[in-house]
């Protein structure tokens, strides 16, 4: 009997400040990594998908963003050269695909 499967591993890479979409406060949001493994025995083996997403702290609404820009808005929150920390970005979230 082989037992398989998938297991999701969440990451969390920063919380930045941004203004919701959904419910329209500047609100901490959560960027999370979600990364879904294929398990064989219990025993996580390789990655088959891996999805980034901003969750808002205020109403917890959820959205998908591109890696791009998840990978972007981690380098600026952990301080990197023209980046900004968390408290300081008034700046409303922009979708890349609006």
């Amino acid at each position: 009997m082989i037992i398989f499967g998938t297991r999701i591993y969440l990451y969390q890479l920063a919380i930045l400040a941004l203004t919701c979409r959904h419910c329209g406060n500047p609100a901490a949001h959560t960027l999370t990594k979600h990364v879904t493994k294929f398990t064989l025995f219990f025993v996580p083996l390789f990655p088959i998908s891996t999805r980034y997403a901003t969750q808002c702290t205020f109403c917890g609404m959820e959205q998908e963003v591109p890696k791009e820009w998840a990978e972007q808005s981690q380098a600026q929150a952990a301080g990197a050269p023209g980046g900004e920390a968390y408290g300081q970005s008034q700046q409303p979230y922009q979708h890349p695909g609006v």
